[in-house]
């Protein structure tokens, strides 16, 4: 992969989303890059509605319509700026089947590019993964140890007050004596 092109796949990268627990990206961002207008690209989704199941495509509800663009706050000002209905998300496999359905040359070039974007997110989370269960891990074992000196601590502090109960009863026992001693004189 040539510089250029790592830096083509590092800028969709950012345009992956995580929503609904999958990796998607938007219309507005596939169309942007595929060279297309929104409303285009729609278009020819609707047309080719039987080459994008649930598992290629969905369109966000109105709330997570709504938090997105409370998350992206750019709004612009002015009539017809603002999208009429929620945005459509495509998974991987969405982005690829979008650009077949498309076919211009250059969505066909960048689907490489997307589908690099979407294998490297893919390999950053399993990497990222495997670090976490190395450290729940972790914290499991070092739960159990500070649980140990705490049951240490908590019998030694048991032992440390028992002994010095005796000792205080000693020590009374002692100056019971003493005052006795003390009376018989």
């Amino acid at each position: 992969m040539s510089a250029t092109q790592g830096t083509a796949v590092a800028e969709i990268s950012q345009r992956i989303l995580l929503i609904r627990g999958q990796r998607v990206m938007l219309d507005s961002d596939l169309a942007a890059l595929y060279g297309v207008d929104t409303k285009r690209l729609n278009q020819q989704v609707k047309r080719n509605s039987a080459r994008f199941p649930d598992a290629f495509m969905f369109r966000l509800s109105a709330e997570e319509h709504q938090i997105l663009r409370s998350q992206i706050a750019t709004l612009r000002l002015g009539h017809g700026e603002h999208r009429k209905y929620p945005p459509n998300a495509f998974t991987e496999h969405g982005a690829l089947m979008l650009a077949s359905v498309l076919n211009s040359p250059r969505a066909i070039e960048l689907s490489v590019l997307v589908i690099q974007a979407f294998v490297q997110m893919r390999q950053f989370v399993q990497a990222h993964a495997e670090i976490s269960s190395r450290i729940n891990a972790g914290q499991g074992c070092l739960r159990s140890q500070i649980a140990t000196l705490k049951l240490k601590r908590q019998r030694r502090r048991s032992y440390t007050s028992t002994a010095g109960t005796h000792f205080c009863l000693f020590r009374r026992i002692i100056d019971i004596g003493v005052n006795a001693r003390a009376c018989q004189a």
